[in-house]
């Protein structure tokens, strides 16, 4: 297997789990209160879906599962514009693929209805009614705090060891702040997945899910770039 194809399937493998592991706490364990997760619980299965994936396959592909930050880090220096195409058809592969087996575990269950589908939304989609603007500007600035936490943790100056933890109690801290408002995304391919199969007008509305998280991205990167880098590359 050629490294590039090797790279693909990392971040197909860890995209899926993200959002499979992530929706699924959603979808499977958070409909049934008496189970106790909650939107915390939500909120730390994402963040342990990019803790373990970044340990798992990280090491393979730099771990990014999120075509956000795969721009974010191009734009930072950091990763090979040549490689983003790849990047990102391997990111939202996996997590359709990943929305495509949870909705069949889903479904086994009877009088099963999608309904959001832990899609993410605005406006009568959005989890507290928040607007499109509020929507926007959230997913814009938590992208972007995202970005500077995963180049920070990376940094040649970083602790060693320790980038994977940082950053999935960063994507835990995210979805208690965000979910709320838009559901959280913060990444475009995790957005894709579930609209596909939700029966709101997620689709309608994913568009904001690809534009906020890519613009938080590169502002995340050229903060980190101008301010905070050093000289880094």
């Amino acid at each position: 297997m050629n490294n590039t194809f090797r790279k693909w399937s990392a971040e197909f493998a860890g995209t899926f789990w993200l959002t499979f592991g992530g929706c699924g706490a959603a979808v499977l364990a958070a409909a049934f209160p008496d189970l106790g997760i909650g939107f915390a619980g939500v909120s730390l299965a994402f963040g342990l879906t990019v803790l373990t994936g970044a340990y798992a396959f990280g090491p393979v592909s730099g771990g990014h599962f999120n075509p956000a930050v795969s721009v974010g880090l191009a734009v930072a220096g950091r990763f090979r514009w040549s490689e983003l195409a790849g990047y990102v058809i391997a990111q939202v592969l996996g997590a359709v693929l990943a929305a495509a087996v949870l909705y069949l575990i889903a479904s086994g269950k009877p009088g099963f209805e999608a309904g959001g589908f832990a899609s993410n939304g605005f406006g009568e989609l959005s989890p507290g009614g928040y607007g499109v603007q509020a929507a926007m500007l959230c997913e814009v600035v938590l992208t972007a705090i995202f970005l500077l936490v995963i180049l920070g943790a990376t940094s040649t100056r970083a602790a060693g060891g320790f980038a994977g933890l940082s950053i999935g109690l960063c994507q835990t801290l995210i979805h208690l702040v965000s979910i709320p408002v838009t559901n959280t995304s913060v990444n475009p391919a995790r957005s894709t997945g579930p609209a596909l199969f939700a029966e709101t007008a997620a689709l309608d509305q994913l568009w904001l899910f690809w534009v906020a998280p890519l613009i938080g991205a590169i502002l995340g990167a050229v903060i980190h770039r101008l301010m905070l880098a050093d000289g880094e590359s």
